[in-house]
């Protein structure tokens, strides 16, 4: 419930401290004394939009704030969703600047408007003529049936069913929608993979490959240098060994004589050894060293195979090669597979889409059973508020979808006078007829749930006489329940409330501003007087004030 509101520099008000109470709270006031501009203020800490229009100053920032206590309201996990630290007396306030700009906070935590905006719908519900038009709205009258149905744990239980649904299908067409498109490509990519392996690529091949074509394309240049090597080498007169072995010659008749000639002798012996293998390997190279133009042209081929493929993939290198053949094989492998993943997939939305619908069965069972006695109730306050030849009807259709509700499409039907024909409430009803089926549907709603505080708007315009005292008893009833307050100009109703306000205008230094005070038992017998008969007050419309007062 709202247990106060302040208002600083807004449309005509200065300052203003309301304190609410539970119960029947009356606002009164004549036509313009500014109650709109109380709904204005109340509404912007309820996520309406701001217009730097309502500034009194345009100097000045505008503060809203509302004191609530949410206690019996649940909202622990709504809190929790949005990161807003909870607070049984929690504090919304708004703020509008001269620049435009508005900022709002909850529990001095800033908050984005759609946010406030689903938190007030929490609080505050704000019922007028123009606002009953949501009895038209499917959500609403679906939300009614659901109440009355006690839908709430099945309709939790669906909703995330649904979700589950939504979920798998997602997935399953996604992966559907990738198969048609990799298949596009498929068969091109398997021509790629299959030309990868076939070429067999091992990796710092072309490098090797290189390297040899060089060697062949030069044999006959290497053949004839390693010939003369071996000429070098083996000559008779000035060959390497041949000198060598003079060399060893000098220094064997020497031998034993000296330790400095020993040594020279044994590196000559290492020489000469070494001088024989170094022969020996360029004879065998000389020999195995021809010019080979089939191998050429063979390793030429397999270059060119590299060279081909490094330019079709647009790469450097054998490696990143066969990184993309190791790719390519992914993707072919992957939609290879898909038939039996998108199976799988198929099976997962099939068995989600089953326990949703049951679940849609089962909402469905429970609506159609209360929709007699929901019919009934909401008849016999009709009738009481005078719409005795009324009658409303609802319809449940069934669909093949699975919606966010379940899967009923529900209409609340209306005929407005006796024999007439059926047809959608929004379509038929007049305002006042929508006001009074709504203040029905709200007083029985209120037996099976936790409404929040709910503000009626001269809702009873238009009523006077019987029905007037119906919809004060109706409203007294459901004060019993919830905080209502009502704003009025029927005395009939002013005289129900616990507490009566009273709006008003006065000029304070040359400036119209709205005031807004608490009436005395005495101020209220004076106001509801001049409701019944105008400013000139009669002693008879006294004694009819304090009889509505009951004193």
């Amino acid at each position: 419930m709202i247990k106060s509101l302040t208002i600083d520099n807004f449309a005509l008000i200065d300052n203003l401290n309301v304190n609410f109470e539970s119960g029947l709270s009356i606002i009164t006031g004549e036509t313009g004394a500014g109650k709109s501009i109380i709904l204005g203020a109340l509404g912007l800490i309820l996520g309406q939009r701001a217009d730097t229009k309502s500034l009194r100053s345009e100097k000045q920032k505008c503060i809203i704030e509302g004191h609530f206590d949410i206690a019996s309201y649940k909202l622990e996990e709504f809190f929790d969703t949005y990161d807003l630290d909870y607070d049984e007396n929690t504090i919304i306030r708004r703020e509008i600047y001269p620049s435009g700009k508005s900022r709002a906070f909850v529990n001095d935590v800033p908050v984005r408007l759609d946010t406030l905006q689903l938190l007030g719908a929490n609080l505050v519900d704000i019922h007028s003529q123009h606002q009953t038009l949501k009895l038209s709205d499917s959500d609403f009258q679906m939300n009614v049936l659901d109440a009355i149905a006690d839908n709430s744990k099945i309709l939790k239980k669906y909703k995330i069913e649904l979700k589950a649904y939504k979920k798998a299908k997602k997935e399953y067409e996604n992966l559907q929608s990738q198969q048609a498109e990799l298949i596009k490509t498929h068969d091109y990519n398997v021509f790629l993979l299959n030309e990868l392996v076939e070429a067999n690529l091992k990796e710092g091949e072309k490098e090797e490959i290189e390297a040899e074509l060089e060697s062949l394309t030069h044999a006959e240049d290497i053949k004839s240098g390693l010939n003369d090597a071996i000429e070098i080498m083996n000559g008779e007169q000035i060959g390497v060994l041949s000198s060598l072995n003079s060399l060893r010659s000098s220094f064997v008749s020497l031998n034993g004589v000296s330790k400095n000639i020993d040594s020279f002798l044994e590196r000559i012996e290492s020489l000469i050894i070494e001088s024989n293998d170094l022969s020996s390997e360029i004879e065998n190279l000389a020999e195995e060293t021809e010019y080979n133009p089939l191998l050429i042209d063979q390793i030429n081929g397999r270059l060119q195979l590299i060279y081909n493929l490094e330019k079709k993939h647009n790469t450097s290198n054998v490696f990143e090669l066969l990184n993309i053949q190791e790719s390519l094989q992914i993707d072919v492998d992957s939609v290879e597979n898909l038939d039996q993943e998108i199976e799988k997939l198929a099976n997962s939305r099939d068995k989600a889409f089953e326990k949703a619908h049951s679940s849609a069965e089962k909402l469905s069972e429970k609506r159609e059973s209360k929709i007699g006695s929901l019919v009934k109730q909401i008849g016999k306050v009709m009738n009481d508020l005078g719409m005795p030849n009324a009658n409303l009807g609802i319809e449940l259709t069934e669909t093949d979808d699975l919606l966010s509700g379940g899967k009923d499409v529900v209409s609340f039907m209306l005929s407005a006078n006796k024999g007439g024909r059926m047809e959608e409430i929004g379509k038929v009803a007049s305002g006042g007829e929508l006001s009074r089926v709504m203040l029905a549907v709200k007083t029985i709603l209120s037996d099976k749930k936790k409404l929040p505080t709910i503000i009626f708007d001269e809702i009873d315009t238009g009523v006077s006489g019987d029905i007037a005292d119906k919809i004060g008893d109706i409203m007294t009833k459901l004060s019993a329940r919830m905080q209502v307050v009502a704003i009025t100009h029927l005395p009939q109703i002013a005289g129900r409330g616990s507490l009566h306000f009273k709006v008003y205008k006065h000029e304070n230094n040359g400036k119209t501003q709205t005031e807004m005070k608490v009436l005395s038992k005495n101020d209220r017998i004076d106001e509801l007087a001049k409701m019944l008969s105008g400013k000139n007050v009669s002693e008879s419309a006294l004694i009819h004030a304090k009889e509505l007062l009951k004193l």
